[in-house]
């Protein structure tokens, strides 16, 4: 490997050195490019508007067997379809086909799935502009759209 510039004048060599080296590692890359903003269906954002299409329930993988409650969600910013987790006890009672829910990043690891539920990223917090968790409480009724 060449040995570092020195000297008084090797400043624009390191620094081109440095810039050649940066290229070298993925999160670098991934940043500079804008990679996940561009392949993120929410586009960068942290919560996301859409229309429930249809419940769903999701094996949880081993060494669990439970069945995941979610529901496929289609953005209305932008018609991507992505799958999101509804959080508590009989959430799913509280979500009907066609509701208007917000969802958020659920929190894994470099913004991929979390926990045993396999590919879900998100998770449902409002329904028809309701909390979840407030509607699970029953401190609110579920608005009618």
């Amino acid at each position: 490997m060449a040995k570092k510039s020195q000297g008084m004048n090797a400043a624009k060599k390191l620094q081109s050195r440095r810039s050649k080296s940066n290229w070298m590692e993925k999160r670098y890359v991934t940043r500079t490019l804008g990679l996940k903003k561009k392949s993120d269906p929410l586009g960068g954002a942290s919560q996301a508007r859409g229309i429930v299409l249809e419940k769903i329930q999701l094996e949880a993988k081993q060494p669990n067997s439970a069945m995941r409650k979610c529901v496929r969600v289609q953005l209305t910013k932008n018609g991507k379809q992505v799958t999101a987790f509804a959080p508590g006890d009989g959430a799913t009672k509280l979500i009907d086909e066609h509701d208007e829910v917000l969802i958020e990043c659920i929190g894994g690891k470099m913004g991929r799935a979390k926990g045993d539920i396999p590919g879900v990223r998100w998770q449902v917090i409002k329904v028809n502009d309701q909390s979840l968790l407030a509607l699970r409480k029953g401190q609110v009724e579920k608005a009618r759209k």
